[in-house]
């Protein structure tokens, strides 16, 4: 009883702080629902960023790998610190300066109107077919897990499952589809500061508890009856899935965190709803730094797992959950259960806010009334995520047949399309003459390059497919540039939507930041804990 008081006064003190902090919000405007006023700040942001990207794939699906496999799985979180660096240094100052809602818009801008259409199409897809369930399908097995409904109710895991992504999938879409962004934002600020407290609290409990109450004891026992290779973040250059060779960290990783950090929709939403400049670039940067924090109390659980377990989980994706249900008591379960729920929300809301963002504004507007006012396309866009929503909560149970576990199954989805969007918008940036033409070859060549390597008998990672199919996209792109440039130069217009001042400390920061990067790695190499 104490586990579900606790979680309902947690998960109600979100809320309460929520429509709070929006009750006076104009929620009829486009900006007003779409991009919380352009009023957010940079903690609010990086709050909103590490949320949106924390959701249970991540917590469940890196500590999955690192039990089966090593520390390794820590360079999506990592190496994601670059990827921020470049939205702040690079992407941010053009994004802002067009004054744009989506990526596609800028796509528009710079090409034309059907390629915006298609890259729209393609994040719909993704995000209804492939991340949003997964989101739902990692949160209903962590819960599950936790509160262990199919043994309470006498019903197959499966079954408890279904019916968990139904109620997740409902208490989230109340979220996007009637706060809009700002509400989104908000609850991710509150649901950060509980994850990552929450988060840390984890492996705390866990380590004193091999220490016999003293969390020094613990340490020494955990890297001494933990194998030093499972430490070691640096793996092979053979390496297969779910392990990370080493060259791919400066390839197709690298590549991958761009695409996601720098081009996704979902993510880059909360930083076009910056007050300026300065704002977003902070929160990106903040970001940044945050994400180095994520092996202390993600990653290294699945270590944590393993020294608890051993080989006996049936399940790599069971290690995240089955290490709360062990180290953590009665009384702080359900606050640890609200602060994944808050995860879970987080990143759902968001993807579905993206979603109803993208239709509304790139497919409603300009194909089926193009003078709607914005009171209409708010609504238009609740009646569409509502039906997204539905989709992904039917799709979410199917996810269980993920061949290599939850976070490799959903990057390897993203291969289809993330490359090409990531190629796209470089060359949108630095080219003037490449023609709207370009990027629909490029597109329709790199998803037949791609599918045809999941049929090759390749025995490397995915990884390395994409660190070739980047190269090919950007060359392709310039090649068709050099063969039919368009007629005049491209040349980006300021909106004047925002203050375009940087921060005045983005470049120190950034140096700092990149500097603790490389000591992680060194904590978790063969020169640190793996010797």
């Amino acid at each position: 009883m104490i586990i579900i008081l606790t979680f309902i006064a947690f998960t109600g003190l979100v809320a309460l702080i929520s429509w709070y902090k929006t009750k006076e919000e104009n929620l009829s405007t486009k900006e007003g629902y779409f991009l919380a006023g352009r009023g957010l700040t940079g903690l609010v942001i990086a709050g909103s960023l590490e949320m949106t990207n924390l959701s249970t794939e991540q917590l469940v699906g890196q500590a999955g790998q690192s039990y089966s496999t090593n520390m390794g799985a820590m360079s999506w979180s990592v190496n994601a610190s670059i990827a921020l660096l470049a939205l702040a240094l690079i992407f941010l100052p053009k994004y802002l300066k067009a004054g744009i809602t989506t990526i596609p818009e800028f796509l528009e801008v710079r090409f034309d109107r059907t390629t915006k259409q298609i890259i729209s199409f393609l994040f719909l897809l993704g995000y209804m077919l492939t991340y949003l369930p997964t989101v739902l399908y990692s949160g209903a097995l962590a819960f599950n897990q936790i509160f262990h409904l199919d043994q309470l109710f006498g019903i197959t895991t499966y079954q408890s499952i279904a019916i968990l992504c139904v109620a997740i999938g409902v208490i989230g879409s109340i979220y996007a589809i009637f706060g809009g962004l700002k509400a989104v934002a908000v609850s991710d600020t509150v649901n950060g500061v509980g994850l990552l407290i929450g988060g840390l609290l984890i492996p705390i409990l866990s380590i004193c508890i091999l220490g016999n109450g003293s969390f020094l004891a613990g340490i020494q026992d955990f890297i001494t009856n933990v194998p030093a290779e499972k430490f070691n973040a640096v793996n092979p250059a053979n390496a297969l899935p779910p392990m990370i060779p080493w060259p791919v960290l400066f390839l197709g990783m690298l590549f991958n965190n761009l695409f996601y950090w720098c081009t996704n929709q979902s993510i880059i939403q909360r930083t076009l709803a910056a007050k300026n400049l300065a704002q977003a670039q902070r929160g990106a940067v903040f970001t940044a730094f945050l994400k180095l924090l994520d092996p202390f109390f993600i990653t290294i659980c699945g270590l944590l797992a393993y020294r608890f377990f051993g080989d006996g989980l049936a399940n790599s994706d069971l290690a995240y959950p089955s290490l709360i249900t062990t180290v953590v008591p009665n009384w702080l379960l359900g606050i640890i259960a609200a602060v994944l729920f808050g995860a879970i929300l987080s990143s759902f809301n968001s993807a579905l806010n993206s979603c109803v963002t993208l239709y509304t504004l790139d497919f409603h507007r300009p194909l089926f009334n193009q003078t709607a006012s914005d009171s209409h396309l708010v609504s238009v866009g609740k009646r569409v995520g509502t039906g997204l929503a539905i989709v992904s909560i039917c799709v979410a149970p199917f996810v269980s047949n993920a061949p290599s576990g939850l976070y490799d199954f959903l990057q390897e989805c993203f291969g289809f399309y993330s490359m090409p969007i990531l190629a796209i918008v470089l060359v949108g940036f630095y080219t003037k003459r490449v023609p709207a033409c370009a990027p629909k070859i490029t597109l329709v060549v790199h998803v037949i390059l791609y599918s045809i390597s999941k049929f090759l008998p390749l025995n490397v990672h995915y990884l390395y497919v994409l660190s070739v199919l980047f190269p090919v996209d950007l060359a392709l792109m310039l090649l068709i540039g050099k063969l039919k440039p368009r007629a005049t130069d491209f040349i980006l217009e300021d909106s004047k939507a925002v203050d375009l001042t940087p921060w005045k400390y983005v470049k120190p920061a950034a140096l700092t930041c990149f500097i603790l990067m490389l000591c992680v790695y060194a904590l978790f190499s063969p020169i640190g804990l793996a010797r």
